[in-house]
């Protein structure tokens, strides 16, 4: 389970200092070695206490070791004659249970469901994202070996290994939140981990509306948008949102489809009845068994789906997702790092170029005009919340030019004494070409949704 000592630097979150001088901090930091001693001396006694694999579903094997990890401590303080407080042997007993069943140090982040976002950028630094905000946290590890023992926790039981010759891995915990980690010799710091929370309980349309990642009138188009087989393209850059937004239009398409989901690592959750979820393959230790997104989204085509759902496209399978698009499937959705939609567009046709064919521009920029209706831009602001900054519609080509028009832009207006952004969404007064397709489906757009009296 590893060796070492413990860290017990959030004893000032639990209450133990309530002075600033000198004398009380010399006081902490005797209390935090004790602790630590206490700490390290029970989880090697406890190690030898178990034997076999460590069952964490087991919960009468959890109790059996909770109690033994009690008994064990206070064995330890009547050999040492010393004494802690009941708070104090909580604590111990905590940090040993982490180790035991849990990811170590930061097990109590990821229980956190305020937590959405896990950093370890070294052993003393470790930072979490709550509300769209990065803070650092007092967590902390004893050293890089204790790092990668964390991160063998991880990786072990999904076969995956982490080596010099193997320094980058992509996982997922139990919960579906998605891990990466990166070792030296790329990692110049040392062992890294990234933990992307999955969320319990998805974000429902309600929720972004209240956020003010959209408002109700904008919901009014997506929706129409995507009942009515209208091909659409969620695009911003890290963290922005997203898969959130993506999960939350998603569920916009009818019961009674066949929806087919391609994935790098699995974070879609449609709460729909007839999903088919793929998940791409990375080389086994032998660099045998690669499955890429390309070779899902090739396979999907034969799968008979109604939408094909690509969480993200970053590579050749780009030019696959635009053919089927352009033959048949209509109404599928994606996501794509990028910078604004003039910038999707780019990002689009780059990724076309990496398909190996040799396609002249305008025949790639024909492709993408034809395929994709509708770029939905998100970003994360300064305050840390998401919004749509963009819903643009992609008309068509003029000479060597895909052409766009705005239908909704995020104004900002400034900001509040508590530094959080004010703005709003407002349309521009463009009625978007593709209504008379919506009409086909059945579906309409209140004009109260375009209304020139909030245009810029």
């Amino acid at each position: 389970m590893g060796n070492g000592s413990f860290n017990f630097k959030n004893l000032k979150q639990n209450g133990e200092q309530t002075a600033h001088d000198q004398g009380t901090g010399e006081i902490l930091l005797r209390k935090r070695k004790e602790l630590e001693e206490i700490a390290t001396e029970t989880l090697s006694r406890v190690i030898e206490t178990i034997s076999g694999t460590v069952n964490t579903e087991d919960k009468l094997f959890k109790k059996q070791v909770l109690d033994d990890t009690n008994k064990i401590i206070n064995d330890i303080l009547m050999e040492s004659k010393r004494n802690l407080s009941f708070g104090d042997k909580q604590r111990v007993a905590g940090y040993v249970m982490d180790e035991v069943f849990g990811y170590g140090p930061i097990t109590p982040l990821i229980n956190d469901p305020t937590v959405t976002e896990i950093m370890v950028n070294s052993p003393q630094d470790v930072f979490v994202e709550r509300k769209g905000k990065i803070t650092r946290t007092e967590v902390s590890f004893r050293d890089d070996t204790h790092i990668m023992h964390t991160i063998d926790k991880i990786i072990s039981p999904l076969g995956r290994r982490v080596d010099e010759s193997s320094p980058m891995v992509d996982a997922r915990l139990p919960d579906g939140s998605r891990v990466n980690v990166i070792i030296p010799p790329l990692s110049i710091k040392g062992p890294t981990i990234t933990i992307r929370k999955f969320a319990v309980e998805p974000y429902t349309l309600e929720d972004l509306i209240t956020m003010g990642t959209l408002t109700a009138d904008i919901a009014k188009l997506i929706k129409a948008c995507v009942r009515g087989r209208i091909n659409i393209i969620v695009a911003g850059g890290t963290g922005s949102g997203k898969t959130t937004l993506l999960n939350v239009i998603s569920n916009f398409i009818p019961n009674n489809e066949r929806i087919v989901t391609i994935e790098d690592a699995a974070e879609l959750q449609l709460q729909k009845d007839h999903v088919v979820s793929l998940e791409s393959r990375p080389p086994n230790i032998e660099g045998k068994g690669h499955v890429a997104i390309r070779d899902l989204v090739i396979n999907s085509l034969r799968m008979r789906p109604d939408r094909i759902i690509v969480g993200e496209v970053r590579g050749g399978e780009a030019l696959d997702m635009l053919q089927a698009m352009n033959t048949g499937h209509d109404g599928s959705i994606t996501t794509i790092h990028a910078n604004s939609p003039r910038d999707t567009l780019g990002r689009l046709e780059t990724m076309v170029m990496m398909s190996g064919m040799d396609l002249p521009s305008r025949a790639i920029r024909e492709q993408v005009s034809s395929a994709i209706n509708l770029i939905v831009f998100v970003a994360r602001m300064t305050d840390g919340t998401r919004k749509i900054m963009k819903i643009t519609e992609i008309v068509g080509m003029e000479a060597d030019t895909i052409t766009l028009q705005d239908l909704y832009i995020f104004k900002q207006e400034g900001f509040d004494e508590g530094g959080n952004v004010l703005g709003r969404h407002v349309p521009t007064g463009i009625v978007p070409k593709f209504m008379e397709k919506l009409k086909a489906y059945g579906e309409t757009i209140p004009a109260s949704v375009f209304n020139t009296d909030r245009r810029l």
